[in-house]
């Protein structure tokens, strides 16, 4: 069998170099919130696919559901031969969506095609071209997406022009020294010298910001721009890819603030590990595009669907929102004792259930960003049998992904050489 060296070899010679990774390890296998290599090392996973395994590498619900799917059929395309799997699924998630009833869904493969679909129902039902984003948020990787993205490197550089009519504030960000009013006034200040309130079709905001760093959007922050989206008859678009299904300690992050949205984009944690993704909103809005205006040869796959019902199930049955409290006050009880020992490199500690963060600084009284340290640690990390990823608009932010099935001893462990390895890294780096 090959090693992760070799298969390292092989991919820097067959794979394009604009595919990135956060660690050279290859797995062979996986269970829960464990990993195994190639080269038969164990790894204890806290990144979970980024988000998407909440209900841990192979549930043998999941499993189990994806196997019985196999037998009867993979793929008819939902527009040529309809299913019941994909109309149940609609269902289901019209029920817990944070939006308005009656509500109604569409299903697609990726969250990058599930935001560039809430773009398309809200330019139809509104009729007006403008969308606004926010500075350090994340929406995909397409066109859309990356006009969208309030980061340029590595996600926009070299690949302009973006479509046009897109529009990007600042974010509320209090380590960085942005408040919710004056991101409320950026936007304010946008519709009065830059575009007209009565061109925008929608806001689109991360309940909390995924790829940016981990930064939770404030509470009161979300109602103002709710209002704010009413009084100018905008619709709000909540990117819950990263945030749903758990995640936050709520089925969606936007729950936190009792805000409604008028259309949800989801994808990640959707279906456990099959490539999924949906919207769902208002049944006026999402009703707003012409037959024919929505779909995808894949677009609601049934292997995956049938996973999705199991996730939701998981999700309820081994009720994974309590547990991700659980497991984030864990994390964030061990992350503030490491920012108050001895160390002056944490600047800052935060989290929303189990969607927890800790900020690397090059010392805690200039607050400037430690990205060489946030590679280090990420580094000495694999070699000490824990995977990591990091995140934020200065390449300094650790964000912890557990899946929500993992155990207190996993969680604990994992926490064991997470500080172990920051310990070892700040020494590695001075």
């Amino acid at each position: 069998m090959p090693t992760s060296a070799e298969l390292h070899e092989r991919r820097q010679a067959a794979v394009a170099r604009g595919v990135a990774h956060a660690t050279a390890i290859y797995a062979k296998r996986a269970k829960n919130a464990e990993i195994w290599s190639e080269d038969g090392k164990r790894y204890i996973d806290f990144g979970a696919g980024i988000a998407v395994v909440n209900t841990g590498h192979q549930h043998p619900k999941i499993v189990a559901a994806v196997e019985e799917q196999l037998k009867a059929f993979s793929h008819v395309c939902f527009q040529v031969t309809p299913y019941e799997s994909y109309v149940s699924l609609a269902e289901r998630l019209n029920a817990i969506a944070p939006v308005e009833r009656p509500a109604k869904t569409m299903l697609v493969s990726t969250g990058a095609e599930a935001v560039e679909n809430a773009i398309k129902v809200a330019r139809a039902f509104t009729g007006r071209p403008g969308i606004v984003s926010f500075s350090g948020g994340f929406h995909g990787r397409t066109l859309m997406g990356m006009a969208l993205t309030g980061k340029v490197v590595p996600y926009k550089k070299g690949f302009g022009p973006f479509p046009a009519d897109v529009y990007n504030v600042a974010f509320p960000n209090t380590y960085h020294g942005v408040t919710s009013e004056e991101s409320l006034a950026s936007l304010k200040s946008l519709f009065k010298y830059v575009a007209d309130p009565s061109s925008i079709a929608a806001v689109i905001v991360e309940p909390v910001q995924g790829e940016g760093g981990f930064y939770i959007a404030p509470f009161d922050f979300l109602r103002a721009l709710r209002a704010i989206c009413d009084e100018h008859g905008i619709l709000l678009i909540a990117d819950e890819i990263q945030t749903g299904f758990a995640r936050t300690g709520k089925m969606f992050g936007l729950e936190h603030s009792g805000v409604k949205a008028d259309v949800v984009s989801m994808a990640k944690g959707l279906a456990g590990g099959f490539p999924l993704s949906a919207i769902t909103g208002r049944a006026e809005v999402m009703d707003a595009a012409n037959p024919g205006g929505l779909g995808g040869t894949y677009a609601g796959s049934p292997i995956a669907c049938a996973a999705a019902h199991a996730v939701l199930d998981v999700i309820e049955e081994e009720k994974l929102c309590d547990r991700a409290n659980a497991i984030g006050a864990i994390i964030l009880d061990r992350c503030n004792k490491i920012k108050n020992s001895n160390l002056n490199c944490v600047g800052d500690v935060r989290g929303l259930g189990a969607m927890c963060a800790i900020e690397l600084v090059k010392d805690k009284a200039s607050a400037e960003p430690a990205p060489q340290l946030t590679q280090a640690l990420m580094k000495t990390a694999n070699e000490n049998g824990l995977i990591l990823l990091s995140c934020g608009t200065y390449g300094n932010v650790i964000r912890f992904l557990v899946p929500l099935t993992a155990s207190d001893t996993i969680v604990g462990e994992g926490m064991d050489i997470f500080e172990a390895s920051l310990t070892e890294a700040v020494n590695r780096v001075a």
